[in-house]
């Protein structure tokens, strides 16, 4: 066998679906993280700290991969501290890694930060850049964690001579329990809550966004982009976008998933209602819905990301992402904006996470 794996962020939502996909395809993966995926019993764990190199060293020391996909972050406070924790989780696996001399690729998975700016400044006025976002859009003159995780991949790979692809997502949509950004199973959570205390299921965000052209990445898509670019000579020393393919409006999608869960939608009327705080107390709600239905998982925080999927629904303008770049190199998977989600609520049910 000549392609091994090594996922970075293996217990995510990007890293648990790309490893699945690396596994069905033969190839030998290894699963890095804090607290690594065993659910996967052909993923092979590696538990280490990027934070810390010795635990990188003893955890990696037998580990030779060809190619590595990073796809983890650390939320921080401030900006500032995300691109001095994030910058120093990519120099210090690389560097790790540059001993054993076997990689000959590393993917990055970033996202639409890139254009939109950093959690401080979050498409907010001044800052908004031309739709759809293209790949060619200079970086903005902020502070920004992606830019810092780029650079390290680009020094080492200056130094290491391995070729690299960087890849931005729109809103992962997949499953991943305790992901810090995870907009599909906070939607799911909310309109299990409203099922069962009959509230109605009301739209948290900005008239923009209700009303404007949007478009998101199904995991599995983000899969197999990344093994795409990691493998297709044309692909390598690039940076893409990723998204499923089609485009959608919440004012349509919101009373969709609505039917699904069978509740009220209430559309945008006028103002925004943050779920961070329409959902800041129903941690208790939540553990009485779990112990009823005897669900996996009884912490809310566990499952919604509120503050996140209020960052993306807010947004004061549309977002979409041009894909023209990955089109004419040759991937055309294509993934059902509509059927994502309801993949992904199906399979929330079958792992019993909701009711």
């Amino acid at each position: 066998m000549d392609k091994i794996a090594l996922v970075v962020g293996s217990s995510g939502i990007a890293g648990s679906n790309l490893a699945e996909k690396l596994i069905s395809r033969g190839w030998e993966t290894y699963g890095l993280a804090r607290r690594p995926n065993i659910e996967n019993k052909e993923l092979k764990p590696v538990a280490a700290d990027l934070m810390d190199l010795d635990s990188l060293r003893k955890a990696l020391a037998e580990v030779r991969p060809t190619h590595v996909y990073i796809t983890t972050w650390m939320r921080n406070e401030t900006e500032a501290e995300n691109i001095r924790v994030n910058g120093l989780m990519v120099r210090n696996l690389l560097s790790v890694l540059s001993e054993g001399k076997s990689v000959e690729h590393v993917a990055l998975v970033t996202g639409l930060k890139h254009y939109l700016g950093p959690f401080e400044a979050y498409a907010k006025e001044g800052f908004l850049p031309e739709t759809p976002l293209r790949e060619e859009h200079p970086r903005l003159d902020l502070e920004n964690f992606y830019y810092a995780q780029e650079d390290e991949v680009y020094a080492a790979a200056e130094r290491d001579g391995f070729t690299w692809s960087i890849h931005r997502p729109h809103t992962v949509i997949g499953m991943a329990v305790g992901n810090a950004m995870n907009m599909g199973t906070t939607l799911a959570v909310y309109a299990s809550i409203c099922k069962e205390t009959g509230r109605k299921f009301i739209w948290p965000g900005s008239s923009a966004q209700w009303n404007g052209i949007s478009d998101v990445t199904d995991a599995g898509v983000l899969a197999e982009h990344l093994i795409w670019a990691s493998t297709t000579d044309v692909a390598r020393n690039e940076a893409f976008n990723i998204v499923n393919g089609d485009v959608f409006r919440w004012s349509r999608l919101w009373k969709r998933l609505a039917g699904y869960f069978d509740v009220a939608p209430v559309g945008f009327d006028g103002q925004i209602h943050p779920l961070e705080l329409t959902m800041a107390n129903d941690g208790e709600i939540w553990k009485q819905i779990a112990e009823k239905y005897k669900l996996k998982e009884n912490s809310l925080s566990r499952l919604a990301t509120a503050w996140h999927t209020d960052l993306d629904l807010g947004r004061p303008i549309e977002v979409m992402t041009d894909m023209s770049k990955s089109r004419k190199m040759g991937f055309t998977v294509f993934q059902d904006t509509e059927e994502a989600f309801y993949n992904l609520f199906e399979k929330l049910k079958r792992e019993n996470l909701i009711p």
